[in-house]
């Protein structure tokens, strides 16, 4: 087994990501808004908050994820995996996630903003991440235990 191959980082790596994404994106945004208290406009500017955050983090999540693939060890479907949920990280960062924070400041500032399709939009695509992430992991996990069982039967180097 070369020393760079498939490091179980990667999985490691993966799974925090899809803990992450589900817990503020599955948990913490819906349960916020059963809140009595919490008026729709201070839940708006926090949500916008937590998932620019959220957002910066997945950000480097998949720069490490890519790092390490680009170290090589992994099949060509974990890579296209990978290719696949960084894409949906860059289509929000480039477009849903600014076209929701225009949104939400029109409702922050008191107005109503008109009717659109993108908050259905963005949970779809978080669902798809979050399978995809859990997809990857469990391929990365796979994938990781197959190259260490293939080592353990090559015959050792004589010293």
């Amino acid at each position: 087994m070369k020393k760079a191959a498939c490091s179980p980082l990667a999985f490691v790596v993966t799974f925090v990501w899809f803990g992450f994404v589900s817990a503020i994106s599955f948990m913490e945004a819906p349960v916020k808004f059963t809140a009595p208290s919490l008026t729709l406009a201070v839940g708006l500017d926090v949500g916008r908050h937590v998932f620019a955050a959220l957002n910066k983090l997945e950000i480097g999540f998949a720069l490490v994820s890519l790092l390490l693939l680009a170290r090589g060890g992994w099949s060509a479907r974990i890579a296209y995996l990978l290719a696949g949920v960084a894409g949906i990280v860059a289509l929000q960062t480039l477009w849903l996630l600014p076209a929701l924070d225009v949104r939400a400041l029109v409702y922050i500032g008191g107005g109503t903003p008109p009717p659109s399709n993108l908050h259905f939009a963005y949970v779809i695509l978080e669902a798809a991440k979050v399978v995809g992430l859990l997809v990857l992991g469990s391929w990365q996990v796979n994938h990781y235990r197959s190259v260490l069982l293939q080592a353990a039967k090559e015959p050792a180097l004589p010293v």
